[in-house]
């Protein structure tokens, strides 16, 4: 292995410059402000967590996760997702308030890369989880949440693909008989596959009504009408249970009137092997991938000693950012540009746009050596040099 340039960054990692950082802090806080009208209290849990709690209940593969050892031998994880830090959170440290529990989140996650595909091995996630409520209502409330919290992101023309994991489940199994198989065809879903997909179904060897009841899932995409189709395909108490959940839910979001930006999807998978109910994907055209999603894991909690089913969902600022594309409203960079003689007066006049609320940036002009090329980074310059003012720009 060579050694680094000074320059060079570990794989995944990137800067953040101030625009980017500004504008990324800026949705943060309009999505969190959202989640605050709605009841939802944020939380922050540590940087690093065990690897034998947090780290295996993540989900992530043991490949994406960034491993340290401590003092005391013990294993730890750069913090992979932040469902499993809050369950761990939700059965520790708030075991004693009674569910159900409204939480939100802003953090940075990590997922180590084994080559370089443009994908960040850092990126910061805005979300929220609705932990000890297992009614639809709870499932509705993530997604009228998260319309809302897009919107006032600054967002719209995106699509949420809503799906059940748990119809998918009962399918595969009482079709294709065991785990691993079903794991096989969820792994196409996940990728998107659908060449994959029907290669997978055909390798089965199935009968011909079974082959074709799994190959009609990909066209099992649209409105509440879809529902009618996938009961036919089957007999399971399970498979019937989950649509008559996805009928409840999609009734809720009518009377919400946000079926507009919501389809109905029965292919869809998700990464994260815990989520056992509803589950949801957001996209966006300016995007090659979905800005957020999640959905129902109703055992997960379990794991830490508190069982409970919970739902939730988080946003990646970063391509919330870049779906956005522009803030409406960018504030005026200031400069005031002073000599030593007019010091005092400089800093009095910066304080006063300060209390304002405007930004100002307060410069000596002995520190600048070339004031043509700073002053086009600003579009106001107060010059307060020699005896008097000298003027704007």
């Amino acid at each position: 292995m060579s050694e680094p340039f000074m320059f060079e960054k570990p794989l995944g990692m990137r800067d953040v410059l101030p625009n980017l950082h500004s504008m990324q802090r800026k949705l943060g806080d309009r999505v969190l402000q959202e989640f605050r009208l709605w009841g939802y209290e944020q939380v922050q849990t540590p940087t690093l967590e065990y690897y034998e709690t947090v780290g295996k209940a993540s989900a992530i593969s043991d490949k994406q996760l960034f491993k340290l050892i401590d003092f005391h031998g013990n294993t730890l994880v750069l913090r992979p997702d932040m469902t499993a830090p809050i369950a761990r959170l939700v059965s520790s440290s708030m075991k004693d308030i009674p569910y159900p529990l409204r939480l939100s989140y802003c953090s940075s996650l990590y997922r180590a890369l084994q080559t370089e595909g443009g994908r960040p091995a850092e990126f910061a996630q805005v979300g929220v989880e609705l932990v000890g409520d297992h009614t639809a209502s709870a499932d509705g409330e993530m997604l009228l949440l998260l319309n809302r919290a897009l919107i006032q992101a600054g967002l719209d023309h995106f699509q949420v693909a809503v799906g059940h994991i748990g119809f998918l489940n009962a399918l595969f199994l009482e079709i294709v008989g065991t785990e691993e198989r079903a794991e096989l065809l969820r792994r196409q879903l996940y990728e998107k596959n659908d060449v994959g997909f029907k290669e997978q179904v055909k390798a089965f060897g199935l009968s011909s009504i079974d082959e074709k009841k799994l190959l009609k899932l990909s066209r099992l995409r649209g409105n509440e009408a879809i529902l009618a189709e996938a009961e036919q395909l089957t007999e399971s108490a399970e498979g019937k249970q989950a649509l008559v959940e996805l009928r409840d839910l999609w009734q809720g979001l009518k009377e919400g009137g946000l079926t507009r930006y919501m389809k109905l999807d029965l292919s869809l998978v998700l990464h994260m092997s815990y989520y056992t109910g509803c589950i949801f994907e957001v996209y966006h055209d300016r995007l090659p991938r979905p800005l957020g999603g999640g959905g129902r894991y109703d055992h997960l909690l379990a794991k830490f000693g508190r069982p409970g089913p919970a739902t939730g969902f988080g946003l990646r600022l970063d391509l919330l950012a870049e779906a956005v594309g522009k803030l409406e409203v960018q504030p005026k960079k200031r400069c005031l540009l002073y000599s030593r003689e007019r010091r005092q007066e400089a800093y009095r006049k910066a304080t006063a746009l300060r209390e304002k609320g405007m930004q100002v940036v307060l410069q000596n002009v002995a520190g600048v050596d070339d004031i043509d090329k700073m002053s086009a980074s600003y579009e106001e310059i107060v010059y307060l040099i020699g005896k008097t003012e000298e003027g704007k720009r």
